[in-house]
């Protein structure tokens, strides 16, 4: 069945709650309900925006006159271990992402436990290509059942095809002509609508801990071992300290109920009560996550950074060697520290814990989310000649 929701709008399904109103809002509970939806919106020419957890958004305050569509399907299914002691994990592109990373834990399965507390879908991870903590999903990716817009067929999709890189993925791509440039034909939904996902994890109580951070919190050395399930809590932790988690109220209103787990939506809100000591909002959460990316430079943009910037070894779009940067410490060094705002009392502002996200304090629009964008990607470019590119995609909004 397919549920059509009245007077819905962009901030009540998105992490960072601004957004305009929604012409028409979809949340298809079946696989063939899915593909309808997307095929006649295309078909009647219509706008269109496959959401996951609207996480990785940041919605224009005008209507949006077009057709959202929200994929309610959330099964997960196991295949049985393998010889080499691997599981085929499958799972729908509407199963919130933690949720997933939870019952692969709880299973005792390796490959994505790093990956806890990123809010959104699964549909949604592979088009992002997300990591944190020394793990990104295309690692662990063994498949993609997608819709394919243009030839109106399912397809197949493997790692080759998906062709993975930094926060990227071919289907991504489909978005735009160049970075931050949207296509004029799939946008703001890649050409490949993801339908479900095939992951292939690992048997074992233990997880490589792959990233110093993370080490520290458990009191080890990176390339250590642990149990699966301390590495999950560790960085739920460490995610908490940062305010880089979803505020677990925002599944308190009706539009967002049954999105998540009941059980981890508790756990949520009590971890965030445990962190914040309160039992209110947490702006620092009302955020899209990171809102620009680690750039990654050519030799000539590397050699013109100061001496003291981090520096990581990276590949070019083009496949050629290159190094990435911290976004963070370009803000930060180029004078945009925690919680600045462009005035005093501005209803936006970078988060008073980390300076890589966009913060909501409560009372913002896009516009000032984007006002803020704006003056510290041109601040970063006037200091170190590197022109941040926005994480998010963004709707009807111009940096």
């Amino acid at each position: 069945m397919t549920t059509e929701h009245s007077t819905t709008t962009f901030a009540d399904l998105t992490t960072i709650g601004v957004g305009g109103p929604i012409r028409t809002f979809l949340t298809p509970d079946t696989r063939d309900g899915v593909i309808d939806a997307v095929r006649q919106a295309d078909a009647a020419g219509f706008p269109l925006s496959v959401i996951g957890g609207g996480s990785n958004l940041l919605a224009a305050d005008a209507p949006f006159d077009g057709v959202v569509v929200r994929d309610a399907r959330q099964d997960i299914r196991f295949g049985s271990p393998q010889a080499d002691d691997t599981v085929a994990v499958s799972a729908d592109a509407g199963c919130n992402w933690d949720d997933f990373v939870a019952e692969s834990v709880a299973h005792g399965l390796e490959g994505v436990e790093g990956l806890s507390g990123i809010p959104g879908t699964v549909g949604a991870s592979v088009v992002q290509n997300i990591g944190a903590y020394g793990q990104e999903v295309a690692s662990s990716v063994a498949q993609v059942e997608a819709w394919d817009r243009e030839e109106s067929r399912t397809v197949t999709l493997d790692p080759q095809h998906l062709r993975f890189g930094y926060r990227m993925s071919a289907l991504k791509a489909s978005m735009y002509d160049a970075p931050a440039q949207p296509s004029d034909r799939f946008f703001p939904t890649p050409r490949f609508v993801v339908l479900s996902v095939t992951f292939l994890l690992h048997r074992g109580a233990e997880g490589t801990v792959g990233y110093g951070q993370l080490a520290k919190a458990l009191g080890v050395e990176v390339g250590d071992r642990m149990p699966v399930a301390a590495v999950r809590d560790a960085v739920l932790k460490v995610r908490a300290a940062k305010g880089m988690l979803e505020d677990a109220h925002r599944y308190g209103i009706p539009v967002m109920a049954d999105v998540k787990r009941a059980d981890t939506v508790q756990a949520a809100l009590q971890a965030q009560r445990e962190a914040t000591g309160s039992d209110g909002p947490d702006f620092n959460r009302h955020s899209c996550g990171s809102f620009f990316m680690n750039p990654i430079l050519d030799d000539t943009q590397a050699a013109r950074l100061p001496q003291d910037a981090p520096r990581f070894p990276a590949v070019l779009p083009s496949g050629e060697p290159g190094t990435k940067t911290s976004a963070a410490w370009l803000i930060d060094h180029a004078g945009f520290h925690r919680g600045y705002a462009v005035a005093a009392g501005a209803p936006a502002s970078l988060s008073t814990l980390h300076t890589l996200a966009l913060t909501n304090r409560g009372s913002a629009r896009a516009a000032d989310i984007a006002e803020l964008a704006r003056t510290v990607r041109d601040g970063v470019e006037q200091a170190f000649d590197v022109r941040l590119v926005p994480e998010p995609v963004l709707v009807g909004v111009t940096l």
